[in-house]
């Protein structure tokens, strides 16, 4: 369970960037993204001990798993390098830089590859170890070279990756969601650096005649566990996050509108599209729809002077403007929806001006939010109503 469970978040990571690979392919960034997660699940999946055991009965070679799962490893910190490469510098004023830096990265972890198989053919390893490989031959000549030589290149990569990555967590601007994927990436990468070093110490143990093969039997496969699950949560928090952010966003004004396109419905006699099982962003422009054809409707009803009255009323009371400018609305629109409702010939011949629908259709959620405040509603109506009460008196 302890390769497994890694694999199976990493698939998980990979099931949820596919999508964009596919479709954009052709962007190194995702394509790097690609190949790490790809290279991550094979890892897991090749150095379970069961698979070890298969690969290793499959090809009649004993531990041939070696330098293969040790290939993957190499070409899985060259995946990390080269993500990097193209998250930090991209394709604009740097692209020469950048081809440079990764024709580097492909030239060195391709010989890395090539030397760990010219090593063990070179090497002589007919026992098969299926947990303990790295310390039962740490002192068998060209295994010996063969295990350092991957461990110092997965090192080297887990070393350089996680600096650039706490380097690029402190710059300004970052989205708040990139920014937490980054802080787990980072410590993913470094908590890497323990498995190397449970490795090299039970490695350099044996060289000094002691036995520490529980550092790297034990420790080091649930420290690379660990960061692997660390880095594939990294690479979908961002994504999730930012997914979930919106469809919360787009959740939420949709709920906001819900007091002024109940007074539309009230108004007109009409009923929203309803669909239950629709997506939320559908839902919320079928409610915006809706209460923008009720209000153009209701608008021969809207009497600009109340509206202006109200707007004035809102400030005296110390509402800021773009809350008074609300208020203002919510009073208008109440009175136009009661306007309406009166009989002909007890009602209003005509608003006393031209209404402007500019405000209305473009801030409908800040009006319906104006609508929910009943308290604050009625203080403006009271207010905006004294004046013209006064002026009906004088004459």
């Amino acid at each position: 369970m302890t390769f497994w469970l890694p694999a199976l978040v990493l698939t998980a990571a990979l099931a949820i960037k596919l999508p964009s690979i596919i479709k954009m392919w052709r962007d190194p960034l995702l394509r790097a993204v690609g190949g790490l997660l790809l290279f991550a699940c094979a890892v897991f999946v090749f150095a379970a001990p069961k698979t070890i055991a298969w690969t290793n009965r499959v090809t009649g070679v004993p531990n041939i798993s070696a330098p293969w799962v040790y290939s993957l490893l190499t070409a899985l910190c060259a995946s990390w390098l080269l993500l990097i490469i193209a998250w930090r510098n991209g394709l604009t004023d740097r692209a020469n830089r950048t081809r440079r830096a990764v024709r580097w990265v492909v030239a060195v972890y391709a010989g890395v590859i090539v030397a760990l198989w010219v090593l063990f053919w070179l090497a002589d390893a007919p026992v098969e170890r299926l947990r303990d490989l790295d310390t039962y031959y740490a002192t068998t000549p060209f295994m010996r070279e063969q295990i350092m030589l991957y461990l110092t290149a997965h090192t080297v990569a887990c070393a350089i990756t996680a600096r650039l990555i706490w380097n690029w967590i402190r710059t300004d601007g970052l989205d708040a969601w990139l920014r937490w994927g980054l802080r787990l990436l980072g410590v993913g990468y470094a908590t890497n650096l323990f498995f190397d070093a449970s490795k090299l110490t039970a490695i350099v143990a044996r060289w000094t005649g002691h036995d520490l093969d529980w550092l790297s039997t034990d420790v080091a496969p649930v420290a690379a566990c660990v960061s692997a699950t660390l880095v594939a949560v990294g690479f979908i928090v961002p994504h999730a996050g930012q997914y979930l952010q919106e469809h919360w966003r787009v959740r939420a004004r949709h709920r906001q509108l819900r007091p002024l396109g109940l007074l539309m419905r009230s108004a007109t006699d009409g009923r929203e599209p309803f669909a239950p099982h629709a997506p939320a962003e559908l839902r919320l422009i079928r409610r915006e729809t809706f209460i923008r054809d009720a209000l153009l409707q209701l608008s021969r009803h809207l009497d600009e002077d109340l509206r202006a009255r109200a707007y004035e009323a809102a400030l005296d009371l110390g509402f800021e403007r773009g809350r008074a400018q609300a208020l203002a609305a919510a009073v208008t629109i109440q009175d136009a929806v009661a306007a309406r409702e009166r009989p002909r010939d007890h009602g209003r011949s005509a608003p006393p001006s031209e209404p402007d629908n500019t405000y209305l259709l473009r801030e409908i959620h800040a009006v319906s939010q104006a609508l929910r405040s009943s308290d604050e509603i009625k203080a403006v109506r009271a207010r905006a109503a004294a004046p013209a009460e006064s002026v009906s008196a004088h004459d």
